[in-house]
């Protein structure tokens, strides 16, 4: 074994701004709108920007969905964070349904005071 494969394996596998990879949210056209991992990848012969788009917020068990679009298809492009792309892409969660929970110290006792005024 090497000492550059010994000191690869201590440090651990490369971060994704080691591989080339940034955070963005990607408007293609002003139709289409992505938020992913971005980097720039020569493809049949031309530069092309991927877009990984992680599916449903989770990679880790859901996996990525690439997209390749050329530089004259990019309508916007807004550099951001890892959070903010998986928040991007998570599924819809409708909010909860509001439900009554009794106190447990609840007191059926009258608060009313005892001052000899009664109705």
């Amino acid at each position: 074994m090497s000492e550059d494969s010994e000191t690869i394996a201590a440090d651990g596998p490369p971060t994704d701004q080691e591989l080339g990879w940034d955070w963005a949210i990607l408007e293609i056209f002003g139709h289409r709108k992505h938020a992913g991992r971005i980097r720039e990848e020569e493809r049949f012969g031309t530069k092309m920007l991927r877009i990984d788009i992680p599916v449903e917020g989770d990679p880790a068990v859901k996996g990525w969905r690439s997209h390749y679009y050329s530089g004259g298809s990019i309508f916007s492009l807004s550099l951001t964070d890892e959070a903010s792309v998986m928040a991007a892409n998570a599924p819809y969660r409708p909010a909860s349904r509001l439900t009554y929970v009794e106190p447990d110290d609840f007191d059926d006792q009258d608060d009313r005071s005892d001052d000899g005024d009664e109705a």
